[in-house]
């Protein structure tokens, strides 16, 4: 069945893009189906927002309530056990093969969770395909958020070319993937061992020559590296405020950081961002956590050394501090 509802009209390669915005901020259409328009893609939406007008849409048929779950390539997650309606969850997309039950929040200095199997094959291990990039994880051994691949788009976005990046807690390489298609280089670094070996698979599979995989602790890496990234990612949600001396040390003046915090309320962290030479700082709300918390990323952008004046032999000039 056919019906008339408001649409937005996009391009097909920025269909995906712009559909999980739509979907994020609660304004696509879930019961109906997007269509190609010759080469654009139109995306129902729930009222009028000046973006295409209206168009028909295929109804997509009702089905049963499916369970609360996180989709990560072809495997759900989800919050209660119920083997039951992890049958019927499997069961509703050919894409997924498995479907486990978190035990538990992200812990210990490795950053897993633990799982149960409630359906289909025995495994924590998939693969995931991100704007045109494709990552093999396994969620017991390293973590991995599908919910921040918008925010990785975002933050390519926002790069010139030939910048260098550090990701400090990089993980199975989905930001220094993603950023490494404009960087010159990237310096991409967890404490995980895990972690970085599935890394290294990721970067042969995405043929990433310019990504420098590196097991060490966030904290020494000071001492490792010399300073100056044009860009620093801190993707470390629960406890971010243990490395930002780490980061100031080692970005560049005028360079930016991108810091991922678990907040309870606006601006949690700008007391420990606030005095050490920002000349900006931006916050913005990525994604809800719980009803009481949410996840926020602090775009950072660092001031310029202050110009002092030198004098001699009669001369002034302003140089950089």
């Amino acid at each position: 069945m056919e019906v008339e509802q408001w649409c937005v009209r996009v391009t097909l390669s920025e269909g995906e893009r712009v559909r999980r915005e739509l979907k994020e901020q609660g304004r696509l259409d879930p019961d109906l189906r997007p269509r190609a328009d010759g080469d654009t893609l139109l995306l129902p939406v729930t009222a009028d927002h000046g973006d295409g007008g209206r168009a028909r849409f295929e109804a997509i048929p009702l089905r049963s309530e499916l369970p609360r779950h996180e989709l990560i390539g072809g495997i759900a997650v989800m919050q209660d056990c119920d083997p039951d309606a992890a049958e019927r969850l499997l069961a509703s997309r050919p894409s997924l093969h498995t479907v486990l039950l978190s035990e538990g929040p992200v812990e210990g200095q490795y950053r897993v969770r633990r799982f149960t199997v409630l359906a289909g094959l025995p495994t924590t291990r998939t693969r995931v395909t991100e704007y045109g990039h494709r990552f093999d994880i396994d969620l017991s051994l390293a973590y991995f958020s599908a919910r921040l691949s918008t925010e990785r788009k975002r933050v390519l976005d926002l790069m010139a070319t030939g910048e260098r990046v550090l990701d400090m807690f990089a993980g199975v390489g989905p930001f220094a993937i993603t950023l490494s298609a404009r960087a010159r280089t990237v310096v991409a670094c967890d404490l995980n061992p895990a972690a970085v070996t599935l890394l290294i698979g990721n970067l042969r599979m995405n043929r990433c020559r310019n990504v420098l995989p590196l097991l060490c602790d966030a904290a020494r890496l000071p001492a490792i590296l010399p300073p100056g990234f044009d860009r620093i990612v801190m993707n470390l949600p629960l406890s971010p405020a243990s490395f930002l001396d780490q980061a100031f040390a080692l970005v560049r003046p005028g360079g930016r950081i991108h810091l991922y915090a678990l907040q309870s309320r606006e601006g949690e962290m700008l007391p420990l961002l606030e005095g050490r030479g920002a000349a900006e700082i931006r916050e913005h709300v990525v994604h809800t956590y719980s009803p009481s918390q949410w996840l926020a990323v602090y775009d950072v952008l660092m001031g310029e050394p202050a110009p002092s004046l030198v004098r001699g032999g009669g001369d002034r000039k302003r140089t950089g501090a």
